[in-house]
């Protein structure tokens, strides 16, 4: 652990991070996009093996929105691409790590190359007991209530608590995030788990996410054990 981390007095349990500004990374380079998703996928490798060793529970990570199908084709054929290297790449590592993967959103567009290397990877990974990697792919946080709303519907049932509707969504089963950390310079939510971050500290960082390194990690978890959480309440 990082003195940063070893220092803060509260460790999240569940982080979940917009992972912004790989376009603008290379852009700022004469690169092409897809070298900046390049980059901001060996960032994320980094983030995840040091969540898991500073004792982060659960990694949220949002890599591919509903909307970005709007991109251009070559740009969203070369970050599926880059995924299924990420598999072959790292997949053995998370399992050595005991990190357990599971992709939160709609899989259905997903080509059968993809679809195999996410199935490869959950199972794979499904008995681990270390951390758990939530990857969002192809979510969006309107389009999972919406679908939570309708499965009700389908069911016959009206949800009674919030725990009822929540277990319809594809976060099912895991806590909501304590901790949202946005690099990159925006200041927005671009639809991500808008259901779960009602009461989640934000953290926003100007660090593109290419550049974006645990100790700027560390800077976050310890802004975030310096805050005080009342969820609607008074101390």
């Amino acid at each position: 652990m990082t003195e940063a981390a070893a220092a803060t007095e509260k460790m999240p349990a569940h982080v979940a991070v917009i992972m912004d500004g790989n376009g603008r990374w290379a852009e700022q380079r004469g690169l092409p996009k897809y070298r900046g998703h390049e980059a901001g996928m060996d960032a994320m490798i980094e983030i995840v093996r040091h969540a898991s060793d500073i004792g982060v529970r659960h990694l949220t990570v949002y890599a591919f929105s509903t909307e970005n199908w709007k991109r251009a084709q070559e740009e969203v054929s070369g970050i599926f691409d880059l995924l299924i290297i990420y598999v072959n790449r790292e997949l053995e590592e998370l399992h050595r790590n005991n990190v357990k993967v599971d992709i939160l959103g709609d899989r259905s567009p997903f080509s059968k190359k993809v679809n195999a290397a996410l199935d490869k990877t959950i199972a794979k990974t499904q008995g681990n007991t270390g951390l758990r990697f939530h990857i969002a792919l192809n979510y969006g946080s309107r389009a999972e209530i919406l679908r939570a709303a309708r499965a009700c519907v389908d069911a016959g049932e009206g949800p009674e608590t919030d725990e009822d509707f929540g277990g319809r969504l594809y976060t099912a089963g895991v806590p909501d995030p304590d901790l949202l950390v946005r690099p990159g310079g925006e200041k927005r939510l671009s639809n991500f788990l808008l259901w779960q971050l009602a009461y989640t500290e934000l953290y926003f960082s100007d660090v593109l996410w290419p550049d974006y390194t645990p100790a700027e990690f560390d800077k976050a978890i310890s802004e975030f054990g310096a805050r005080k959480r009342r969820f609607g309440g008074r101390v």
